[in-house]
């Protein structure tokens, strides 16, 4: 197949090109790399079956020949204010790439009569008050709030690809990602497994907000790519939950990356100052993954923690 990924520079789209290569598919990638790198596709650079386009996916998109699939992952989505390539800083991009680029990889998509998938978020879900989250939970989300930006353009992505499914018969697909880590990940993207990574390698202490025992649940990219690569090639419709359902809190998180980093520095404590809007709990329920894809993830948290961290020195 001719597949065309939208975000493919970024962190995970650049390790779904690997694996769609890697099964023997050509690639061609969309990415205005505000928030995604050339470093991360530059191996890929001089194949025959693999294309970069430069472009901003909410203009009009054009893809010359054939086009079998669309893998739409352009999104800024790191939730952090002061990194200049989180969406909060970047609040009118994140709306319009999930707005207008999802109905242009759409449009893309019904021209070439090609096959669909939109990498959606468990944001959806906002500050969940069922745990864990399954695919019927409707959500909890403000959406005048400053994380509206990015929850609200997914849920306008998810409802503008299903109405396409509906209207005009377009074979697609929803992936609901949760939390996600490994290598090629900003070393300032702001989330918690690269700062904690960044202050461990630096000798530095772990700073965890209030009393640490908010919780996540952490896939490792590859697992992660595994299930979109599954759901893609599945004729299912509905969203579909792709994350590790093995939950722990953030101090855990914490004392992990200081063992395996040989950190002395230990953690500190700062007061609570967080996002109110901040999940204090987010982990999937993916009994739909099992039984629609035979998917689940087979990374240990350890074994994952362990190449991010030999990424990440190569990189400091």
């Amino acid at each position: 197949m001719r597949i065309l990924v939208t975000g493919g520079a970024g962190f995970i789209g650049s390790h779904l090109c690997d694996r769609l290569l890697l099964e023997g598919h050509e690639v061609v990638v969309v990415d205005n790399l505000v928030t995604g790198s050339l470093d991360n596709i530059t191996h890929l650079a001089g194949r025959k079956d693999f294309q970069f386009i430069q472009h901003d996916v909410s203009n009009f998109i054009f893809i010359p020949g054939k086009v079998d699939g669309v893998m739409h992952l352009a999104s800024p989505a790191s939730p952090n204010p002061t990194s200049p390539f989180g969406y909060p800083q970047l609040p009118i991009q994140t709306l319009k790439v999930g707005a207008l680029g999802t109905h242009n990889a759409l449009g893309a998509a019904r021209a070439h009569g090609a096959r669909f998938l939109l990498a959606s978020t468990s944001e959806v879900y906002g500050d969940p008050q069922e745990h864990p989250q399954r695919e019927s939970y409707r959500g909890f989300v403000d959406p005048i709030g400053p994380r509206s930006v990015y929850d609200e353009a997914k849920r306008f992505a998810e409802s503008i690809t299903m109405a396409y499914h509906r209207y005009h018969a377009i074979d697609t697909r929803i992936a609901r990602i949760f939390n996600t880590y490994g290598p090629r990940m900003r070393l300032d993207d702001g989330r918690v497994v690269p700062n904690f990574m960044v202050q461990a390698l630096r000798g530095q202490p772990l700073t965890v907000y209030g009393d640490g025992m908010q919780t996540r649940s952490f896939c490792y990219v590859s697992d992660l790519v595994d299930g979109l690569y599954r759901l893609f090639m599945h004729d299912y419709h509905l969203p579909i939950n792709i994350g590790n359902p093995i939950e722990m809190t953030i101090r855990q998180l914490a004392e992990m990356v200081n063992d395996l980093t040989d950190n002395p520095a230990g953690i500190e404590v700062l007061p609570d100052q967080r996002d109110p809007e901040d999940p204090q709990r987010r982990k999937p329920d993916i009994r739909r993954a099992k039984d629609v894809l035979g998917w689940e993830p087979t990374t240990s948290l350890e074994q994952g923690l362990r190449t991010t961290i030999e990424d990440f020195k190569r990189r400091l």
